[in-house]
């Protein structure tokens, strides 16, 4: 078997639900435009796509299933890449909201967030002041923003495992929510291998200095063992440095027009691909090579993309 110290998994986070259209004429948010995306960042070296609906007219967060229908078999028919849908949607719905794409289409894997956390947007509005609308009141929002992930709300999503099949990245903004995954390990709730997406640089969460990295690294290994599979998401201008050392220290990697609009200072990417193919060449000077689907699929056991419903 393939392990993550020969081979590293990039997943692409292809929209999300932080971003704002005004922000970049680059960031998909039409079905069509989310269907390129994926195959083209799939294409460039991405073993996992980390999908999220938009409304196509305003680019507003879109948690209903059908926004997800308008492009799921589509990616799916056009690319082996293992399927990674959100239940973080937006901090400013709830659990049940969203939770429904994970419950209709049962995909490979599903994001879960394993902690509340303030969640700091605001401080985009002081390099974006022509937004207006809806975009300029998401980002004023977060002031007074906490994203609410209770035990009972991660309770709720880990249920929609049981007769479902689907694997979790469990995305931990900081040191505490490593301790809450394992809270549930001990439950008997989650079981191995633990597929962990630290995240880092956001305002309320851990900072993306190397020791913040090395430190979530060092404590999800005496945590988890040798049951881990690291990976690390850097936003913003970090996402390259953070993505490096992760990849140095034996962890897999994030990249994506979700977590940063960005390929080298200053200069906005004009694609998800574009990023892709960035931190190939980044890994491969490691003296690692990317993982195809078929090894990220073995490496964390998921079930096989004959066994979704889309």
């Amino acid at each position: 078997m393939s392990t993550s110290n020969e081979v590293v998994i990039i997943t692409c986070a292809v929209t999300g639900a932080i971003h704002t259209p005004g922000m970049s004429p680059h960031l998909p948010v039409t079905p069509d435009q989310i269907v390129e995306a994926a195959i083209g960042a799939a294409e460039a070296g991405a073993a996992i796509l980390h999908l999220h609906a938009r409304d196509p007219e305003t680019g507003r967060p879109d948690q209903t299933p059908n926004g997800f229908a308008q492009f799921l078999p589509r990616i799916k028919q056009a690319t082996d890449a293992a399927i990674n849908l959100t239940t973080g949607g937006s901090p400013y719905m709830d659990v049940q909201e969203r939770s429904l794409p994970a419950a209709a289409f049962a995909p490979e894997v599903a994001s879960l967030n394993m902690g509340s956390m303030n969640f700091g947007l605001y401080g985009m509005l002081e390099r974006y002041p022509e937004l207006q609308g809806w975009e300029r009141e998401h980002l004023e929002g977060s002031r007074d923003l906490v994203f609410r992930n209770s035990f009972k709300d991660i309770e709720f999503v880990l249920a929609l495992a049981e007769d479902r099949g689907i694997r979790f990245e469990f995305e931990c903004y900081d040191i505490s929510h490593l301790y809450n995954l394992h809270h549930f390990v001990k439950r008997g709730l989650v079981k191995p291998p633990f597929f962990v997406q630290s995240v880092f640089g956001l305002l309320g969460g851990i900072g993306n200095h190397p020791e913040d990295i090395a430190h979530m690294k060092r404590t999800a290994d005496r945590l988890f063992g040798e049951d881990l599979r690291w990976s690390v998401l850097g936003a913003g201008a970090a996402q390259f440095r953070v993505a490096t050392q992760a990849a140095a220290l034996g962890g897999n990697v994030r990249v994506g027009l979700e977590d940063s609009l960005w390929i080298d200072r200053g200069v906005l990417a004009q694609s998800n691909a574009q990023q892709v193919s960035r931190m190939r060449p980044m890994i491969e000077a490691l003296g690692k090579r990317v993982a195809t689907p078929a090894e990220a699929r073995e490496i964390l056991d998921l079930k096989g993309a004959d066994q979704v419903n889309f």
